[in-house]
């Protein structure tokens, strides 16, 4: 996979989110429109984005759909966990051992729902 979106009924409050939680990762934002902001990594070809979306009706977040970031160690998922919490997002699953992965689940400001892996 090398991109994904998620959508946004708040595009200010998004970047803010984004931003914020981004810091000290490997993602920068790179690229903006009026209605699609992205992050990328040093490979050009792994990109994140929130969007407005393109038919213009509300935004929503997919019942079951997950999108997961691999940020490296335990110590990491657990800052990135408590980071997006103190931004205003909510708790899906507190930092800890699932299977072979070291993970967490919370959700941004849309209710879009994020996993940090080890």
């Amino acid at each position: 996979m090398n991109y994904f979106v998620v959508g946004t009924n708040d595009m200010p409050a998004a970047i803010n989110f984004y931003n914020a939680l981004f810091e000290h990762t490997p993602f920068t934002q790179t690229y903006a429109t009026d209605r699609m902001t992205f992050w990328q990594a040093e490979d050009p070809d792994a990109a994140f984005a929130v969007a407005i979306p393109f038919n213009q009706e509300v935004a929503t977040n997919g019942n079951g759909t997950m999108l997961g970031f691999n940020v490296g160690s335990a110590d990491e998922v657990t800052r990135l966990y408590h980071k997006a919490l103190a931004l205003g997002g909510s708790c899906e699953g507190e930092p800890k051992q699932r299977g072979p992965k070291f993970s967490a689940y919370i959700r941004d400001l849309d209710k879009n729902k994020l996993v940090f892996g080890d």
